[in-house]
């Protein structure tokens, strides 16, 4: 995995399991763009789960890691952090030594509710609102909201206007131009785009699509 300290990292749903300068971290969910501080390691390894399902390997409700970047080590039990340690140290290169951590984790752990792919699924598709998706999962607003909370680190809302936007972001990295953008991903115009993605960025969209 590769890290160009000038380029925000932005939200899109996922976790991370990275290995930095010798120590084992995790990436939660970020609200806003994460920028790399100055004298970041130019090359670290990682691995990135998918949405909702970090929660299910690291035992710990998704909300809890958001927007922060803490060591392993802070999160688990002293021999569980040892055993991670172990694994990663005896793998061939880092990114097998993290795939052997999540390997494990997964064999010990109960599996992500397959609830939370759908709703990945049908909040991506953006022909859905969450009323309706709370409807048809038969879960009820306050406990699709807290369900959302505890796997992906933010509600239906915000997991939404994430997957929306990353949605937009491909097409506009691959030539569409933003007012087309807008109008296939649901956006009211060009400039309710442009705002959103100065929300989660923090810059404008043609600087953020320079980098």
């Amino acid at each position: 995995m590769s890290v160009d300290t000038g380029t925000p990292v932005l939200p899109d749903g996922c976790m991370d399991l990275l290995w930095i300068n010798g120590k084992l971290s995790v990436a939660g969910p970020d609200t806003h763009a994460y920028h790399p501080p100055a004298g970041f390691p130019a090359r670290i390894a990682g691995i990135r789960f998918p949405p909702g399902a970090a929660p299910a390997l690291l035992g710990i409700p998704a909300d809890e890691l958001r927007n922060s970047r803490p060591g392993l080590a802070d999160l688990w039990s002293r021999s569980e952090s040892r055993h991670a340690t172990q694994l990663f140290e005896s793998a061939s290169f880092p990114t097998r030594g993290l795939e052997a951590i999540a390997q494990w984790r997964a064999s010990s752990t109960d599996p992500a509710d397959p609830i939370l792919t759908r709703i990945v699924t049908e909040l991506q598709s953006g022909t859905t609102t969450v009323a309706a998706l709370a409807a048809d999962l038969e879960l009820g607003p306050r406990r699709l909201h807290r369900l959302s909370l505890a796997a992906f680190g933010y509600g239906p809302k915000t997991l939404a206007r994430i997957l929306r936007m990353q949605r937009a972001l491909a097409l506009a990295r691959a030539g569409i131009p933003p007012a087309e953008v807008a109008a296939r991903t649901g956006y009211a115009d060009q400039p309710h785009f442009s705002r959103e993605i100065r929300d989660f960025a923090g810059i404008p969209l043609s600087e953020l699509l320079r980098g």
